[in-house]
């Protein structure tokens, strides 16, 4: 069977708890490895350069784009955010599962450039659900949460253009349906392609009586 690495894009709206998940999904399981975005927003309380983020000035991120050196990258809320090339062909080569954390921009170009890219969508229970943890965060003013909200408006239109929707209200259940739909994801007909060609042709080989 493939044992390249699988990319996968998991996006879902600001406050669905997204870098929760994929922290203590790579905690748990050894074969995932997070990707790390550049982005040239400033770091929150507790945030750290090459931890969190790459936090880079605009002019830095620009010149990444030049030079081809980013996989994605998008405009929000005022903001770049890009992932770096380099990282996600490595891993993946060495058979790692590269998570990467994007917004719907971000997620469509992947598909475009990676077509067995697993694109997974994070949702909350409920929109209430939603504002009442962006609201507990209190890392944001009102203004950028009313701007989030709206943005979250904006993506629920392109939802349907991925391959599974998460609803996250139990932390360690929506941790385990993903790592489930991941490892089913790795067998799937069309990520092995080349395994498949092989046992055809030996097949032919042998229903001719050939060895």
């Amino acid at each position: 069977m493939n044992h390249k690495g699988i990319l996968i894009v998991v996006s879902g709206f600001s406050g669905a708890g997204k870098g929760t998940l994929m922290k203590r999904l790579v905690q748990e399981y050894d074969n995932y490895a997070l990707s790390i975005s550049a982005t040239t927003r400033a770091p929150r309380a507790g945030e750290e350069d090459g931890r969190e983020y790459f936090f880079i000035s605009k002019d830095a991120f620009e010149q990444k784009i030049a030079e081809n050196g980013l996989v994605e990258y998008a405009a929000y809320c005022g903001n770049y955010y890009g992932t770096p090339r380099d990282y996600v062909e490595e891993q993946l080569e060495a058979g790692k599962d590269v998570i990467l954390e994007i917004e719907i921009q971000g997620a469509l170009k992947i598909r475009k450039q990676f077509p067995t890219a697993l694109l997974l969508f994070v949702m909350p229970p409920d929109i209430q659900e939603l504002k009442h943890r962006l609201t507990g965060r209190g890392t944001e003013t009102p203004e950028v949460i009313d701007r989030r909200l709206a943005r979250a408006a904006e993506e629920a239109e392109g939802i349907e253009k991925y391959d599974y929707i998460v609803v996250n209200d139990d932390l360690e259940t929506c941790v385990e349906q993903l790592h489930e739909i991941i490892v089913a994801a790795h067998n799937t007909p069309f990520r092995n392609e080349e395994f498949i060609e092989k046992i055809r042709k030996e097949l032919k080989v042998l229903a001719k009586g050939e060895k």
